[in-house]
């Protein structure tokens, strides 16, 4: 599959949003308090992020959008990945690793010496491209959230 990753722009964002919640509706059962969490994500991102620390990417191929990342300041010496996400029929095809190519090396070049991010123990393939590439899976605890019952989890990779 042929693709490109280009920068997160503004005209993304509410592709961003109605396909996240969309999406997590639908595979997961979220309910529709998660649509606001990703647009308050989006919105600080556009509104305050530091070009230098913080940058956005989106996968496209022929003007279609098909995937998402962020790496963002979660403080001085570490970046927090935020927002990934590959469309359904771009999975399998290399999108998710190139996004997350394109978010560590960011992260590793403007002198992060680390990088965390959040999920869901139902993201299976999310843990597995993590597992593989280096993350290690330091919490995880049961939570109620978004209407659904979860076990969320952090992981973090050093560089």
């Amino acid at each position: 599959m042929d693709f490109a990753l280009r920068p997160f722009e503004a005209t993304d964002a509410d592709w961003l949003v109605t396909e996240h919640a969309r999406h997590y509706a639908q595979a997961e059962g979220f309910d529709d308090t998660f649509g606001p969490l990703v647009h308050s994500i989006v919105a600080d991102f556009l509104n305050a992020h530091d070009p230098k620390a913080e940058a956005g990417w989106v996968a496209q191929r022929g003007g279609v959008r098909l995937g998402s990342i962020f790496c963002v300041r979660l403080d001085a010496a570490t970046a927090k990945l935020r927002l990934f996400y590959v469309m359904q029929d771009a999975r399998g095809t290399g999108v998710a690793q190139a996004l997350l190519d394109q978010c560590l090396g960011f992260a590793r070049n403007v002198g992060y010496a680390g990088l965390t991010l959040w999920t869901h123990e139902s993201h299976a393939a999310a843990g597995r491209i993590y597992k593989r590439n280096g993350f290690t899976r330091t919490h995880a605890v049961p939570v109620h959230s978004f209407g659904v019952n979860l076990v969320e989890e952090t992981w973090q990779i050093a560089f």
